[in-house]
């Protein structure tokens, strides 16, 4: 698959890349995309939720009247859970919610991905760009000329720019990640994906078979 470079001002160049069949033109996985989703969702979870039980509340353990004779129900202690201020059953514990996956899923996940960006043509190539200054008006200028402003954008580069994370951080709709760190998850949930010259080589060798 060949795609035309594009520069900054939005232009093509005369310069293009070609994709690698094995990555950017396969037969997608949805099942591979539901798990690596799930799977990152499930790590962003804290799981620090808790409730006291039983065994865990003040309170007298005292029974508050014998078993039988009264009339009433049987009842155990003041912390019974049935009762006003008493403890919770079977509440929540801190857990950790990760589960892992094989690598050959999650690389099939992420090929998925970007099979499906190059076919609905939501994929740009730019060339290599930096930013002299954190400048957001800049960055935000290029996402315009790249037709990415109007929705949700990732920029993959191929190294760490201070500058560049900087002035993209400022815009709610956009997020500059490296190349070498892509996952399923924020492929999928930008609507464009505009990756830098030098990074398609990363993210070919990354998931090269």
């Amino acid at each position: 698959m060949k795609l035309k470079i594009h520069n900054t001002e939005g232009k093509e160049t005369k310069k293009s890349v070609d994709l690698a069949e094995d990555i950017f033109n396969i037969e997608p996985n949805d099942h591979a995309i539901y798990l690596a989703v799930k799977q990152y969702l499930a790590n962003q979870r804290q799981g620090t939720h808790k409730t006291l039980e039983k065994s865990e509340i003040s309170g007298s353990t005292k029974k508050l009247h014998r078993q039988k004779g009264t009339g009433g129900s049987r009842k155990g202690s003041i912390k019974n859970p049935l009762f006003k201020g008493g403890a919770r059953i079977f509440g929540p514990r801190p857990r950790d919610y990760g589960f892992k996956l094989n690598k050959s899923l999650k690389d099939l996940a992420r090929k998925s991905a970007l099979t499906y960006k190059a076919k609905d043509n939501a994929l740009v190539v730019v060339e290599d760009f930096t930013l002299d200054k954190p400048k957001t008006k800049d960055f935000a200028a290029i996402l315009k000329n790249l037709g990415a402003d109007t929705s949700r954008a990732m920029v993959l580069v191929h190294e760490n720019n201070k500058n560049l994370i900087l002035a993209g951080r400022n815009i709610p709709n956009a997020e500059v990640s490296l190349a070498t760190g892509i996952n399923t998850y924020e492929i999928m949930r930008a609507k464009k994906l505009i990756i830098t010259e030098s990074s398609v080589k990363q993210i070919e060798e990354i998931l090269k078979n």
